[in-house]
């Protein structure tokens, strides 16, 4: 089966590139602007790409804030990178989301990724 996110770096809307990574609009995006960074080689752990590549992908990462903030006006934002299936990763390319976040999309965002294990995530309760 085609990695759909290998698809996305020949067909689709590519809104920021370099050497060793691009930027595009997530398809199912969580929020509006939500956008993927990816490597552009094909590999699914985040930790086994080598270190040029790690960094070609926090480098798209301004103009992913750009591209979002041309159009919306995000109040926060939301950067994460699931490894593994434990982790939350469907996708089997490694991706790291750019997740814009706005007043009110929830009712308390205090803790923001900690929700990945809601019991644990209220920390100011322990």
């Amino acid at each position: 089966m085609e990695c759909v996110l290998c698809h996305r770096l020949v067909e689709g809307l590519i809104i920021a590139r370099n050497e060793l990574a691009a930027a595009f609009p997530d398809a199912f995006p969580v929020s509006p602007g939500h956008v993927l960074i990816m490597p552009r080689r094909h590999e699914s752990d985040f930790f086994a790409l080598n270190w040029l590549e790690q960094e070609a992908m926090f480098r798209l990462i301004p103009a992913a804030r750009e591209w979002i903030e041309a159009e919306r006006s995000p109040d926060g934002y939301n950067l994460g990178v699931n490894i593994g299936s434990m982790a939350g990763q469907t996708i089997a390319h490694a991706h790291l989301h750019v997740i814009p976040r706005y007043a009110g999309d929830v009712p308390d965002p205090r803790g923001g990724v900690r929700w990945v294990l809601p019991e644990r995530a209220p920390y100011w309760n322990f």
